[in-house]
Formats: C-alpha cells, sequence, structure tokens
C-alpha cells in the first residue's frame, strides 16, 4: 500500500491540483432522478419545485386549550366580574362535523380543534374555572385571540420547496404536512471501493510481521457516506493482476454496478503496484499532482471481460494521502452529481506556528481551528506533513490550504482553511 512522494524524473512534470479536480469531475455524473418515499429522501435535494396541494393550516384552529366564543361576548369579563356563559359543545382534536357558535355561549375546544362557524377567538382555559356546563369567563379577549387561520403557515399554490432543496428533518416535516408522501431526488450514487495490498488484514484479527490492518477500505468508505452516496466496500485484493481485475470485473458486470470505483494503493512508483499494473490497458492515465499529501493519483475508465465501462479514480494507499484526495477531488464532484451543495466550508485562519511547504506543491496541512481572542479564527497545525500520520487527521477539523508558490509561512499569516465539519 505504498504512497510515498518520490522525485520527479528528467523532465517529468506535475498536474495543478485544480486541473486534476477537473478531470476527475468530469467522470461523476448524475443519473436520472427517481421518485421515493420521504423516509428514503433524507439527505437528498430535491429534483423540482413543490408546491403545496393544501393550505396549512388547512382549517381555522386553536392555538391553545380553552373556549371558542364571540369576543363582543365576553368584553366586559374581568376577575372581579367573569362572563358566564353555557358550555353548548365539546371540540377535541380530530373532530369532522361542522359546528356553528351560537352567540351568547361558548364551546370548550382544544389546541388544534377547528373553530365553530361564528367564533372568533379563543380564552385560554387558564382564564377561566374550567367549567364544562357553564364557564365564567375572567379576562376579555379581542377577535383572533388564539386562533390559527387557515393557509396562516402556507397557501395552496405557494412554493414550498424549491427546487435544489436538501431535505432535512424540517423539510420532510412539511412535505408530510402538505400530505407529499413521495418526492423526485438524484439517485446516491453507488461507489465501490477497493483497497489492495497483500500486507492488509481485516481489523479485529491478528497480525503476522510485515501486515497491518487494513484501514482506507473503512475510512473511504466512511467518507462516501458521509458525503450523500451509497458505498460498497471490497475486501481486499491482493497485489496480483489477475486476481485484480477478476475482482473488479465481477463488481463492474454485477446486477447493482457502480457509480465510480475508487481504489486506494498501487499508484506510486514501487515494483508492486498492482493497480497501475492492472490498469495499463484501460483508459486511465496515472500522474503526479502537485501536491502534498497525495502526489501519486490516477482516474480514468475501467472496462470489464464484458466491455460494460465505469469511471475510477485511484488515489494514493497511504491513509492520509487517500482521505485528503478524497476531500479534494472526490467528495466536491460526488455530491454535485446528487444535486447537493459541496458543503465544505472555507474561512480565513491566522496561524499560530510557522509552517514550511515544499516549493511547488500545494500542501493540505491537519489543524485545529477555533476562535481567536481578538475575533476571527486561529487555525493551530498539528503533527508532521507526513501521509502516515492518521492520529493527526482524526484530530483536526480543518486542513490548511498552503498555495504551490508559498513556502516559508509565518506564523500570525492569515491561511485558507478548509473546514472538514460534516
Amino acid at each position: 500500500m505504498s504512497g510515498h512522494d518520490h522525485p520527479l524524473r528528467p523532465g517529468e512534470s506535475l498536474r495543478p491540483v485544480a486541473e486534476h479536480a477537473r478531470v476527475v469531475a468530469a467522470l461523476v455524473s448524475a443519473r436520472p432522478p427517481e421518485r421515493v418515499r420521504l423516509a428514503d429522501a433524507l439527505g437528498r435535494a430535491c429534483v423540482h419545485d413543490v408546491t403545496a396541494p393544501i393550505a396549512l393550516p388547512g382549517f381555522d384552529n386553536s392555538a391553545m386549550d380553552g373556549y371558542a366564543v364571540r369576543a363582543t361576548d365576553v368584553a366586559a369579563a374581568t376577575d372581579d366580574e367573569p362572563v358566564v356563559l353555557p358550555v353548548a359543545a365539546d371540540i377535541p382534536a380530530g373532530r369532522t362535523d361542522e359546528l356553528t357558535l351560537e352567540p351568547g355561549t361558548a364551546h370548550r375546544i382544544m389546541t388544534g380543534a377547528p373553530m365553530p362557524d361564528g367564533a372568533d377567538a379563543v380564552v385560554q382555559v387558564e382564564y377561566t374555572d374550567g367549567g364544562t356546563t357553564t364557564v365564567a369567563i375572567r379576562r376579555a379577549v379581542d377577535a383572533g385571540t388564539s386562533v390559527r387561520r387557515a393557509g396562516s403557515d402556507i397557501a395552496a399554490g405557494d412554493l414550498a420547496l424549491a427546487a435544489g432543496t436538501v431535505l432535512h428533518a424540517p423539510q420532510i416535516g412539511l412535505l408530510s404536512a402538505l400530505g407529499v408522501a413521495e418526492v423526485d431526488v438524484p439517485p446516491r450514487l453507488h461507489v465501490v471501493v477497493l483497497s489492495t495490498g497483500s500486507e492488509l488484514v481485516a481489523a479485529g484479527q491478528p497480525l503476522l510481521h510485515g501486515q497491518i490492518h487494513e484501514s482506507n477500505g473503512a475510512m473511504l468508505c466512511a467518507a462516501v457516506t458521509a458525503a450523500g452516496a451509497r458505498a460498497s466496500a471490497m475486501h481486499f485484493v491482493p497485489d496480483d493482476v489477475d486476481e485484480f481485475r477478476a475482482h473488479l470485473d465481477g463488481v463492474v458486470d454485477s446486477d447493482d454496478p457502480p457509480d465510480l470505483v475508487l481504489t486506494s494503493g498501487g499508484v506510486s512508483a514501487g515494483a508492486y503496484e498492482v493497480v497501475k499494473d492492472a490498469l495499463a490497458r484501460d483508459e486511465v492515465e496515472f500522474v503526479k499532482v502537485a501536491m502534498q499529501p497525495g502526489m501519486p493519483q490516477g482516474c480514468g475508465r475501467y472496462s470489464s471481460s464484458s466491455g460494460r465501462s465505469v469511471p475510477i479514480v485511484t488515489l494514493p494507499g497511504n491513509p492520509v494521502s487517500a482521505q485528503v484526495s478524497f476531500e479534494i477531488f472526490v467528495r466536491p464532484p460526488l455530491r454535485d452529481a446528487m444535486g447537493l451543495s459541496r458543503d465544505r466550508r472555507r474561512a480565513t485562519a491566522v496561524l499560530t506556528d510557522d509552517l514550511r511547504s515544499p516549493p511547488g506543491k500545494r500542501q493540505f496541512r491537519r489543524g485545529v481551528v477555533e476562535p481567536a481572542d481578538g475575533g476571527g479564527l486561529q487555525v493551530h497545525p498539528i503533527g508532521p506533513p507526513s501521509s502516515h500520520h492518521l492520529r493527526y487527521l482524526a484530530s483536526a477539523n480543518a486542513l490548511v490550504d498552503i498555495p504551490a508558490e508559498a513556502s516559508d509561512v509565518a506564523r500570525g499569516t492569515a491561511v485558507e482553511v478548509l473546514l472538514l465539519d460534516d
């Protein structure tokens, strides 16, 4: 699972980060929308505007437990001289017959219950004696008091949700209240995550000398899921070209083919780079990108033995390189293709320590962003820049984005940070 940044050969150049991001983005395509139940729509985006098929509320209803009245009938009510009215009806929430309030009477009414015709206000139960046959009302109310008018939240035909709105709990609640049971959304893209390396052993299994627990698959599947897509893990492909292609063919030609294959490892300059060797006959290019960590990268299209072609992005094998590469190159186009915002916020923060960055490479350093004493944000770089220090990535809430033209960045410099707050 090699992933070190190897020196350039004579005449070899580095691809800029922004250029490689464009190449990867061009491989990831949206699929036609699908109609799903609201229960399956969480975290997904509306494809179309949704207009309200009904009004909310659908009828005038009580905002309080109390008594529906005509405001003029209780205009003289005080604590010392309450107005006493006969209680002509009980109206619990859910009562469906239509009632009329006669002058000089009251209806006991519960929160959410429909207002009777003729009533124009509700007196809260706290301002009465709570009677069921007659009620003594000790406070006057104005017309409209504690009444929710039909359509006061949204009128029928109004725009409820604009196309592109991501459906979280409040949006799903609104659609459900409007009686909308299904919604058109982009499908969750299916990403198959494949880790290579004969040295890999599943977590929980004992290690022999020279073996390591596989981490990239679990990490990248989690990253794919957090991005809103659907991840499938393929464990583990040994360093054998024929086995690698056979495993990949099985996935690509399955009844649930991926929209994207994501590999980690086997793309550097060593002698056992199975991904690079296995994909040599396909439309996949392997390049060195002007970044640290994550210089060795690959992307293109893989064609199975049956002729089915899928996009493939090959990430370096060192875990920090793999995860940073996912954040920079894979997550944004994945979310774009699913109608989701890129959602990683960028901010400016002041460095608390000096940094050195390799000339000509855009460096992404792990950092912890927090409020500065004088206002704004500050960022503490944590850990060395090496791509195997996974614990510092696990402790970071940001990546410090150091431009390729910078080599020495002094404490107190304002820098751009990519906030890793899901």
